[in-house]
């Protein structure tokens, strides 16, 4: 049996004549066959059995693609963050005086690893699209961990820059990879969840790195510093993560090692109520047209940078701590509650927002309350109350888990593979956003305001207020969009597409489901918005 074409149909497995090449045909238009879903043929298979997938088949498939993963992704993201938040734990373990660097200095470290991502977004996300997602991002881990421990090498601010660069032009294939690998093998409920589980390792990243930093600072080794240990023993750490991800991460449910062949079909059944199919390896102008001129594009972009300012925290956030008057041992140490913090605050937003439906803008806005009120206490608590001014910043923490809600969400209201996370548009320009709100973030401490920043966490107020605002404008845009489809005659345009196949030397049609199709959120409009 061999696949020949699918085209518009009105039946199912209804003889046909043979036909030359392979295209689609839709009631408004025709397209090639490399415009479905690569998924399209193993749905076909489904459906032809005539048999959908059960609510137990469906959890046992679920729990399986989670434990091959989830520990993964998990891992990886730890590290991650853990590579590129070396720099603030190296802050107070001598790179400064040891690298013979400036406070502007500094900061531009951190700057020029968002710049970097920020130049090759949307070459990551091409190459995501186009080439293995499993294989690239393991490509991408490897060059990163090379540079890491290249900087210990490094006795001065130009190589070190260098090898920020290149790290950061690497990580920006990590974040845009898991959304896209989160919207092939999970459903829009179940990706809240998972977002914020990979995500919530960045607090595990904290707590590890400061124990780590703990270790390396009382080592006493001629010519080898503490920080340039803390570079070794993460670029080593990497170097096995890169491998591990080449041998045993999946590039898409259709493909999966870790599924039969009729755990696959299941895999992408089990998805299809997504309405966004799995992946897509070819470019359409169309859809990156649409991204480009959709309103929610630049919100969630514009929430997403603005938002990232206030993660200037990341490489900051030691140098912070200690200027509130604690040594470098009780810094370095205080640092893991700030990671217990981190995973505890996402963990219970993400969770919150699956629970409640339509809740996500609602409980976002709340965490960025509670963030507001804590950048408050630290420009008003006294100087002497170094304890108050601690915890005041522990509560500014809150703020991380509207970006990630966000991430989810983005996730979940966009379909078609140039468009969305899935593809390349969409997730280029807000993963952009993110490379632009970290890089001028970094900027804002500046020596002159040290030791209380005053300016900063004012700034970081207004941000966190700017981006309840955009959480609220773009839920109320979804939520009109989402009426007015209410109120729409159903579209059956694209209900009766084929894929025509020889069986038995004849050629016969089986109905493609419009959800494998790939068309975007605009062109289905059954499609709902999640809010």
């Amino acid at each position: 049996m061999s696949d020949r074409s699918i085209r518009r149909g009105p039946t199912m497995d209804s003889p046909v004549s043979k036909t030359s090449g392979t295209t689609v045909h839709g009631e408004s238009k025709t397209f090639e066959d490399k415009d479905v879903d690569v998924a399209a043929h193993l749905a076909v298979d489904a459906d032809a059995t005539g048999k959908p997938i059960t609510p137990e088949e469906a959890l046992r498939i679920k729990r399986k693609i989670d434990w091959h993963l989830m520990p993964l992704m998990c891992f990886l993201y730890l590290m991650t963050f853990a590579d590129k938040t070396t720099l603030g734990q190296a802050a107070v373990l001598g790179i400064i005086p040891g690298a013979k660097l400036t406070q502007n200095d500094f900061n531009w470290l951190g700057t020029v690893f968002y710049i970097a991502y920020l130049a090759f977004q949307y070459p990551q996300n091409l190459a995501l699209q186009y080439l293995p997602v499993g294989k690239w991002m393991s490509i991408n881990i490897l060059i990163w961990a090379a540079a890491l421990c290249a900087q210990s090498a490094c006795h001065d601010f130009k190589s070190l820059l260098g090898c920020r660069f290149v790290m950061g032009a690497c990580e920006g294939a990590i974040t845009p990879g898991f959304m896209i690998i989160t919207s092939m093998f999970y459903t829009r409920d179940e990706q809240m969840r998972r977002t914020g589980y990979w995500f919530g390792f960045n607090g595990v990243a904290v707590i590890i790195l400061g124990f780590i930093a703990f270790g390396v600072l009382h080592t006493h080794t001629e010519n080898f510093m503490p920080w340039q240990w803390l570079m070794i023993i993460t670029g080593v750490m990497t170097l096995i993560v890169a491998v591990l991800f080449w041998f045993l991460f999946p590039d898409s449910p259709t493909t999966a090692y870790f599924l039969t062949p009729s755990e696959r079909v299941l895999a992408v059944q089990r998805i299809k109520s997504n309405q966004a199919g799995t992946e897509n390896k070819h470019w359409k102008r169309d859809q990156f047209m649409e991204a480009l001129t959709d309103p929610k594009t630049w919100v969630m972009a514009l929430f997403t940078a603005i938002a990232n300012v206030t993660n200037s925290l990341t490489n900051q956030r030691q140098l912070i701590v200690a200027q509130f008057g604690f040594t470098e041992i009780q810094t370095t140490l205080l640092g893991c509650v700030d990671g217990f913090v981190e995973i505890t605050v996402i963990f219970v937003a993400v969770n919150l927002a699956s629970r409640f439906k339509n809740s996500r803008a609602y409980v976002a806005a709340g965490f960025l309350c509670v963030a507001i009120l804590g950048s408050i206490l630290v420009n008003t608590l006294p100087s002497a109350n170094k304890v108050g001014l601690l915890f005041a910043y522990w509560v500014n923490i809150f703020v991380f888990p509207g970006f990630v809600i966000m991430l989810g969400w983005v996730v979940s209201i966009t379909a078609g593979h140039t468009k969305p996370t899935t593809g390349i548009t969409t997730n280029a320009i807000v993963m952009g956003a993110y490379g632009v709100g970290n890089a001028v973030g970094q900027f804002m401490w500046e020596k002159k305001y040290q030791p209380r920043n005053h300016i900063p966490w004012a700034i970081l107020s207004a941000c966190s207020a700017s981006c309840i605002i955009l959480l609220l404008v773009l839920r109320w845009m979804l939520a009109r969009e989402n009426t007015k489809r209410d109120g729409e005659k159903y579209d059956s345009k694209w209900d009766d597409v084929c894929i025509v196949r020889e069986v038995d030397g004849k050629m016969v049609e089986r109905r493609v489901d419009k959800e494998f199709l790939d068309l975007t959120d605009k062109q289905m409009r059954d499609f709902r918005y999640v809010l």
